[in-house]
């Protein structure tokens, strides 16, 4: 049987795991792909520590581009095979 652990960190700041520039990285590449031409420093710029939800209707909301229903739901999908890579 597992032990279980002693102690669970929490890093929400990104002091310990440093996740935000990877995942502006990934973000940048599938709003080109999606339409909204940006790149890395845009994305860092505008989008870091907000929700997809948030990122999609300021865009939705500011440009002709729509990401579709799924946006959210497939980026969160794709966040475990991207910091698994990447971290």
């Amino acid at each position: 049987m597992m032990q279980a652990p002693k102690l669970v960190i929490f890093d929400c700041d990104g002091v310990l795991v440093d996740t935000e520039n990877l995942a502006n990285r990934r973000l940048a590449e599938w709003l080109s792909a999606s339409g909204f031409a940006t790149n890395f420093e845009y994305c860092r710029k505008n989008f870091s520590g907000r929700s997809m939800a948030s990122v999609q209707k300021e865009i939705e909301e500011t440009t002709a581009v729509r990401l579709g229903a799924d946006f959210v739901e497939r980026w969160n999908a794709g966040l475990p095979d991207l910091f698994s890579h990447g971290v």
